[in-house]
C-alpha cells in the first residue's frame, strides 16, 4: 500500500484533492511539523503496536509519548511496537507513511485524547511526503476508528 492507495481511498469520498504532497520529507513528526510551518502536536502521528496475534494503530498528537502504564491498563499488555518490517506486513504502510487510512483488515485504530486539543491535525497518507489536515471530526470518520483513548503522557510545557 502506498500513497496512491491513500488517495484512491479519500477518491471515494471526493477528498484526493486534499492530499498534499512535499519536495521534503515529513517521515518525522519534527520533519512535517517544519514542513507545514505547524506545531509538532497538531502532527498526528500513527503508532504501530503489537497486541496478541495482530496489531492495533494508535494515533496521538505529534507531541506526546505513549505511557507505558496507561497502555498496559487499556490493552492488558505491554507496549510494544512493531518492527518497520512488520509494520510494513500487518498494517500495510511503511514507517514514515503509516496512517489509519487504506490499512489491512483486522487492524483497529484508535484515537487518543490528545488530538483532542486541536481543531485540525496532519496524519500522513501512505509515505514519507505526504499527508492529509482533518478536522477532529473528519479524523473519526475516515480512520474508521474503534475508540478514543487516554494512553499518552501529559506533554511537556
Amino acid at each position: 500500500m502506498s500513497i496512491e492507495t491513500v488517495k484512491a481511498y479519500f477518491r471515494a469520498f471526493g477528498m484526493e484533492g486534499r492530499v498534499i504532497q512535499t519536495e521534503n520529507s515529513s517521515a518525522t513528526v519534527e520533519l512535517a511539523a517544519q514542513v507545514l510551518g505547524v506545531e509538532s502536536g497538531r502532527i498526528a502521528k500513527s503508532i504501530s503496536l503489537k497486541v496478541g496475534d495482530g496489531c492495533i494503530l494508535i494515533v496521538t498528537a505529534g507531541n506526546t509519548k505513549i505511557d507505558n502504564s496507561k497502555y498496559k491498563e487499556q490493552f492488558h499488555t505491554k507496549a510494544r511496537m512493531l518492527s518497520p518490517e512488520e509494520t510494513l506486513e500487518y498494517i500495510g504502510h511503511a514507517v514514515g507513511g503509516v496512517c489509519p487510512f487504506a490499512i489491512k483488515e483486522g487492524v483497529d485504530v484508535y484515537l487518543d485524547n490528545s488530538l483532542k486539543d486541536y481543531a485540525t491535525v496532519f496524519p500522513a497518507c501512505g509515505s514519507s511526503n505526504s499527508m492529509i489536515e482533518l478536522s477532529i471530526e473528519e479524523l473519526e470518520k475516515y480512520s474508521k476508528f474503534k475508540a478514543w483513548v487516554d494512553v499518552c503522557k501529559p506533554k511537556e510545557i
